[in-house]
């Protein structure tokens, strides 16, 4: 028997498999999608089976070393997604695989078994003649009189010492039992439907065991989440399982709360936030079947559960849902190819729903379910625009006088309130007003960052630091100024202004350290934070009772964005932050501050208005030629050399030009982010109504840049910017 065996190894893009012959010893146990370790070259290195066969490609042929582990094995469905993804995606089928898995079960992982026990003691014979033997050691009677007793006893509870004289008696032993890190019990928790939810839920239900696709649209605090365990409970009652995915660690632990509460020990979690250890628990428990729901962010679209029932994705618009870096699948497309292979609906949730999906919910593609009253309470946030250079005149350059007689009112009735700002640090840049001189990263095609608990200023893509001397580099002056507003700055301002609140800041740098963004939570929770300052892991999802105002900082921030979609980012972002205000039966404030008050996307942001933000997108993508009416893919080339990364572009443009016909090409120019990590980029763009129309072209320019080592090829579908 002989097996090909998919490797990975350092070179470039080495995607192919190489035959090894199977062992006798390991012919029984061995499987399609088994880890194994095997030889190549001089080295020991790991790789997946692919296939197993009687039939040999080559002569002298090498063993196969041994199985990694038996317990884990890629079933069929994750082998053909995986080819699947590698043509779509336009990457190696190892990086899909090890996309796949958690940290302790990736191919190159150091350590092999992250498996945690708790070790108990068992009685052995002879523990009688023991007691009548030993009358005086009365510890180990008294533990001997437990075990017969009944009673489970973890080896810790003893001192080792005592414990050991009753091993080397033969009269207990230590048992392991694996042990998860993480365990939940169900605290029976229940909750009623209203009429809007259970339309929805009704229309969903009676559509398993199909790969219908839904859109749930519903306003903010309109109950989806209910709706979504609801689906869940009845697809669990079908002997069925679910995935429920959530755009981001900061959304997960409500969530997560919620699911363990009404599911208990059938929830497993799955999201970067967890150690490795726990990561392993949470997919050995998927893989032997104890969990029937599984709750996490975007790789947790891939775990290998069975009898898959539905997939929920909620908050469907997050960007979070694409990866950015190889292999660059979009967790949505991924859940969209599992519903059909294992027919069951997918659902889809947003309070603003990206424009491409609901065009296809227009059209009929996906079917549309609406919520479109708020579940506890009939009060919408009223919601303001204040324009920031009459309050710069006034000398307000950071919160509004209205922003902050609301944050005053909300505090002297004990209410809570959110500032959003969606940049981190102190200030966004630091310059010399002398002689003009700013603060670059060497690496990068980007100003430094200016933190002021650490006096540094720091790229926030490559991570270079550079110490604040308060000093010009370029002419030595002490005419350095900082400009710009970040959340540091932010929280230093509103301390001042607000002295005897609580105040806590939700940002990269505050939530870094294990656990410390559930502490906020429970802070924000048990009433123990008065103001909380934070970026976009505020915004959306989080369920704040006593939150009465929200307020966002630089509202027209992201419209400066130079991409077709930042009218929609900015409404979506504003109308999710805007939404965690008044959730109760209190009634929210939100005011948006902006030195463009006039915006056509603030206004619709300010009017709950998505139908308005819709038709007026729509009709410039339209004649633009953008998704929804067009697709797009992105071709970039990297290279540490200028000119080599533009030349190619500009033999890749001419390629392409002379292979496709009614396809728009635009470029070469230099990508959104021109350098990064002293790599220089150009970009081509494609635009085309059918993917069949450049499938092939891409796929050959492809294969004749994947293997250069001095160019690197970057093949972008459906990106999320230009």
């Amino acid at each position: 028997m002989y097996a090909d065996v998919l490797v990975e190894y350092s070179a470039k893009m080495v995607d192919q498999t190489f035959t090894y012959i199977i062992p006798l010893a390991l012919a029984s146990k061995l499987k399609r999608g088994m880890k194994v370790l095997v030889p190549f070259g001089s080295k020991v290195i790991n790789g997946f089976v692919v296939n197993i066969s009687d039939n040999k490609s080559y002569d002298n042929l090498k063993e196969i070393i041994s199985i990694t582990d038996e317990n884990f094995c890629l079933n069929d469905e994750l082998l053909s997604l995986g080819k699947y993804l590698k043509n779509y995606c336009f990457c190696s089928l190892i990086s899909i695989y090890q996309a796949m898995l958690p940290a302790s079960m990736k191919v190159k992982s150091v350590k092999s078994n992250y498996d945690k026990y708790d070790e108990y003691l068992v009685l052995e014979n002879g523990y009688n003649d023991y007691i009548l033997k030993h009358k005086s050691a009365k510890k180990q009677i008294e533990l001997l009189t437990r075990l017969i007793d009944g009673e489970v006893i973890l080896k810790k509870e003893y001192p080792y010492a005592l414990v050991k004289i009753l091993l080397d008696e033969g009269v207990i032993e230590i048992k392991k039992v694996l042990a998860y890190r993480l365990n939940a019990e169900s605290k029976g928790v229940s909750y009623e439907l209203n009429t809007e939810q259970t339309v929805a839920y009704q229309r969903v239900i009676s559509s398993l065991g199909t790969s219908d696709v839904f859109l749930l649209y519903g306003v903010t605090g309109s109950g989806k989440t209910v709706v979504y365990m609801k689906i869940i409970d009845e697809v669990i009652s079908k002997g069925k399982s679910a995935i429920m995915l959530v755009p981001e660690i900061s959304l997960t632990t409500q969530i997560i709360k919620r699911f363990y509460d009404y599911f208990g020990d059938k929830v497993a979690i799955f999201h970067s936030g967890l150690s490795i250890g726990e990561k392993s628990d949470e997919y050995h428990k998927i893989l032997d079947g104890k969990v029937k729901v599984v709750v996490g962010t975007r790789s947790a679209i891939f775990v290998p559960i069975k009898d898959l029932g539905v997939i929920i994705i909620d908050e469907e618009h997050s960007t979070n849902y694409k990866q950015d870096t190889n292999p660059r699948y979009n967790a949505k497309s991924v859940a969209l190819w599992r519903g059909a292979y294992n027919k069951c609906p997918v659902v889809m949730g947003s309070a603003t729903p990206s424009l491409e999906m609901m065009a296809r919910a227009k059209k009929g593609v996906v079917k549309m379910l609406t919520l479109k009253k708020r579940a506890l309470t009939d009060e919408v946030p009223n919601i303001s625009i204040v324009n920031m250079q009459d309050e710069y005149k006034k000398g307000n350059s950071v919160i509004s006088d209205e922003l902050y007689l609301e944050m005053q009112r909300a505090l002297d009735n004990h209410k809570q309130v959110i500032l959003f700002l969606n940049r981190r640090g102190f200030n966004t840049f630091i310059t010399c007003k002398n002689c003009g001189f700013t603060y670059k990263c060497p690496n990068c095609d980007i100003t430094l960052t200016y933190h002021k608990s650490s006096n540094n200023l720091r790229c926030h893509y490559c991570g270079h630091t550079v110490f604040n001397s308060g000093v010009c580099p370029s002419c030595g002056s002490d005419a350095l100024t900082s400009l710009g507003l970040g959340t540091e700055r932010l929280e230093e301002e509103v301390k001042e202004k607000f002295s005897g609140a609580r105040v806590i800041r939700m940002d990269a740098d505050t939530t870094t350290r294990k656990g410390s963004f559930d502490e906020m939570i429970t802070l924000i929770e048990e009433k123990r934070a008065d103001i909380i300052i934070g970026t976009q892991m505020v915004s959306k999802g989080l369920d704040f009772p006593d939150v009465t105002v929200v307020g966002v900082i630089n509202a027209d921030e992201s419209l400066n964005v130079p991409d077709f979609r930042s009218g929609e980012y900015t409404f979506s972002l504003l109308s999710q932050v805007g939404g965690r205000a008044g959730r109760s039966s209190s009634s929210g404030k939100v005011i948006f501050q902006s030195f463009n008050p006039d915006n056509e996307t603030l206004k619709f942001a300010k009017d709950n208005d998505y139908e308005g933000l819709y038709n007026y997108e729509m009709n410039i993508r339209r004649v633009l030629k953008y998704p929804p009416y067009y697709y797009l893919t992105i071709i970039k080339f990297a290279s540490k050399e200028y000119e080599l990364s533009r030349d190619e572009a500009k033999k890749a443009y001419e390629y392409l030009n002379k292979k496709l016909n009614s396809v728009i090409i635009l470029g070469p120019t230099t990508a959104r982010m021109f350098k990064v990590k002293n790599v220089y980029r150009f970009q081509i763009i494609l635009k085309y109504k059918s993917y069949e129309m450049v499938k092939d072209s891409l796929t050959e320019l492809f294969e004749i840049y994947k293997t250069n080592s001095k160019v690197n090829i970057e093949i972008d579908n459906n990106p999320l910017y230009i």
